[in-house]
This record gives structure tokens, sequence and C-alpha cells, in this order.
């Protein structure tokens, strides 16, 4: 069977932003059936737990149920068609489609573990699986890297001592000598070299999927790509790559 997987980037879901375009995905992956789906990280986005603006005024009314509520809500909206999908197939006595699906869990769901690490009365209190995400998804630890087809994924890729985020698709190839799928960084960018025996590989910063302004990121830093990626013809970590633009989503499903 051919290997295709739809790659979902940062959506960093809240209370009060624009769910609309994560039906249209939902749309999008019932349409196209890709064998595999990876959620990049990030789903949530769990302000009430941000240490970037913590005593700050825009900090006020932010609460941990609001954050995980938000996130389920989300959940439901994207994977809706997707259910329809198999409820038809099931009725219909059809081949049920079923796609692998994982999860690569994102600094901003680590806030969670960071948040009891800081304060231990709150070990067993919150948890990461407080979001619930081990319904539908393998979840992945963060950081951690996981492998399809030859082609690594993980929310994002160190380098250095420090542990610090690679700062460019090429530094990705670069280091890792693999083809490679991060999310975490606002910009859409890919690189590709070929190895001698004319194999490719490719790393690829996947941007965003989510529509609304982050005000940490200032007007011109708001200025990024905003959509999804299938990868095609996966094998031995070559792809084909295909950028959708949420724009296009919300004409074709909207």
């Amino acid at each position: 069977m051919t290997t295709n997987i739809l790659v979902i980037p940062d959506v960093q879901v809240k209370k009060g932003v624009s769910m609309a375009h994560l039906h249209h995905i939902g749309q999008f992956i019932a349409n196209k059936k890709p064998t595999h789906i990876v959620n990049i990280g990030d789903w949530a986005d769990m302000p009430s737990l941000s240490f970037y603006d913590k005593g700050k005024m825009s900090f006020e009314g932010r609460r941990y149920n609001d954050d995980i509520e938000a996130s389920k809500l989300a959940m439901d909206i994207m994977l809706k068609p997707l259910a329809d999908l198999q409820a038809k197939q099931k009725r219909q006595k059809l081949k049920v489609y079923k796609p692998k699906m994982i999860l690569t869990l994102g600094n901003h769901e680590d806030r969670i573990n960071r948040a009891v690490e800081n304060d231990a009365i709150l070990e067993g209190v919150i948890s990461i699986e407080d979001l619930e995400y081990e319904k539908d998804w393998e979840v992945i630890p963060f950081l951690e890297v996981t492998t399809i087809a030859g082609v690594d994924f993980s929310h994002y890729f160190t380098s250095g001592v420090m542990g610090r985020p690679v700062s460019s698709s090429r530094v990705l190839v670069t280091k890792k000598l693999n083809s490679c799928v991060m999310g975490h960084i606002q910009t859409m960018e890919s690189h590709t070299q070929y190895r001698p025996n004319g194999k490719r590989v490719t790393g690829l910063f996947v941007g965003t999927a989510y529509k609304h302004h982050e005000a940490y990121l200032k007007p011109q830093g708001n200025v990024h790509w905003r959509g999804i990626h299938m990868l095609y013809n996966v094998n031995d970590g070559d792809f084909d790559h295909h950028s959708i633009p949420l724009d296009y989503l919300e004409r074709r499903y909207g």
C-alpha cells in the first residue's frame, strides 16, 4: 500500500478563537483518505499555564478548564467528518477507513508537565491525560521522534547542547542526515539534498494551522503561512510534498 501522510501543523486552539477551519481540515481528511495523519503538536495552546505573560493584564481571566474544553471541542470538530464517513461505511457494510493517527506533543502541551514540576501540589491534579488525546491518537511524548516510512517526525528537532530548535530546514537536513518534519516555527519552508545514490533527503518546517493572530508575535510576526501538508508516495524517507493553505480549504469546503 502506498503511504500518504497528512501533516497538521500547530493549531494552538484556545477559548475564543475561530475553529471553523478545523472542520474543513476534517472534510479534507474524509475526502483524501491519507493512510497516516500526523498532528505535529501544540494542538492545545494552554494559555492559562503560560509563563510569557503571567502577571500582565492580558493574563486575566484565563482558566485551565477552559483550555482543556477548548481543545476537546476543537478535536471533535475536526474529527466529525471522519466519524461520519466511518459510520456511513459501516451502515453500507463497506471497508471502514481507519488511518493511522499520531500526535507528537508540543511545548504548549508540555506546559502541563512543567507546571507540575514547578509546583508539586499539582501532581495528580492536572496532567496531559486531561486533554484525552489517547482516545483517537497514538501520543508521542514531547521531543521524542517517531518514524513513518523512513521520515522522522517531532514537534521540533534540537541542535546543540542547549537543545534549542534547529533554525532552518537546511540545518535540519544537515544536522539529522535524514528526512525530517517539524512544527513549532511559524514559517513554512523546505530544503532537499541528494545523497550519492540519488535519494532525496528533505527537511520540512510545516508552519501553522490556525486563523487567529497571536498578540506576542506583533503585526509583522503574524504574517506567516497557515495550512496543512500532504506527503505523497512516502518511501524510505523520500516523498512528494503538497502544501494546502487554509484559505483554499475554506473555499473548497466552507
